[in-house]
């Protein structure tokens, strides 16, 4: 997780995150409320028995969406770590070369991939943020969007020896929506997804075809839902081994009680208020976690 220096609205990202909102706050508040919604996170993350790492943002260049670090890197269990191309300038200041070499020196790093190169020829792939991986069955998923390359996603697939399964996932005014990670999210034996949002018959039927061949539950939620981020969730585990499923508490008060118990006996369900961040920076609480599926060194 990365603690942000200059956490705002940003109108590069707004053009294509629909999720986005301005606030009539000072940028002091906004930044105050936004870093004790973040300590309170790790605290109660920390508290459920997840460990946390946190690295702390720069105040220069201003990057005022630092605190969603999923976007710009993936860590694999296989010992890969690749980096992203961003669509937006102000976002790719986040990619910094620095986390990275600390990333190496605390986990069993084997190998960087670096396709940040595409940002010049304009093709982007957001991170886990366009792409969902099942990790149990190597599969991934996402949903093309301006911020998701189809050609560049089939290439993180073969470079992982990942199944692809790409499809287009619209909202209620029939825009792209940006990210796969706020309309679907990924369980071992459960999926989160608002499949309404696939219009495409074909691609629907393709998408759940594949979650029941890997044995998904599918916990289907709807657009409105997909608006208060019920789809922006993260499932952990904790030092103890225990499964938890981490997401806003916005979301959960989105969700219906058969939801709940649907999710429930599967995972403990871990909601967490961030609405500055939410509201403001247009991601939730999955968005501000990046995975690490190794040990330290």
């Amino acid at each position: 997780m990365v603690r942000p220096a200059a956490f705002g609205y940003n109108p590069q990202t707004a053009l294509t995150n629909s999720f986005q909102s301005e606030l009539a706050l000072a940028s002091e508040e906004i930044q105050r409320n936004a870093l004790a919604e973040f300590d309170a996170m790790v605290e109660l993350l920390r508290s459920k028995g997840v460990e946390v790492h946190i690295f702390h943002d720069t105040p220069a260049p201003p990057k005022p969406d630092a605190i969603f670090p999923n976007n710009w890197i993936s860590l694999h269990a296989d010992g890969k770590l690749i980096l992203y191309p961003m669509c937006t300038v102000n976002r790719r200041w986040e990619r910094r070369a620095d986390l990275v070499e600390e990333f190496k020196r605390k986990f069993s790093i084997q190998e960087v991939i670096d396709l940040s190169h595409y940002e010049s020829d304009n093709r982007f792939l957001e991170g886990t943020g366009s792409i969902i991986f099942d990790h149990v069955h190597k599969v991934a998923y996402a949903c093309l969007s301006p911020r998701t390359d189809r050609d560049l996603f089939v290439e993180v697939c073969k470079l992982l020896n990942y199944e692809p399964i790409y499809f287009h996932s619209v909202n209620e005014k029939g825009q792209a929506i940006y990210h796969t990670n706020v309309m679907m999210a990924m369980g071992d034996e459960y999926v989160v997804i608002c499949l309404e949002s696939i219009q495409d018959k074909h691609e629907r039927k393709s998408v759940e075809e594949k979650l029941v061949q890997t044995y998904h539950q599918i916990i289907s939620i709807s657009l409105e839902q997909v608006n208060h981020f019920a789809g922006n969730m993260l499932q952990l585990q904790t030092t103890s081994g225990n499964k938890i499923l981490v997401m806003s508490q916005r979301a959960y008060q989105s969700l219906s009680q058969l939801q709940i118990d649907q999710l429930s006996k599967y995972v403990e369900l871990v909601p967490i208020a961030i609405p500055t961040i939410e509201t403001i920076g247009g991601g939730s609480v999955r968005c501000m976690m990046g995975e690490v599926y190794y040990h330290l060194i």
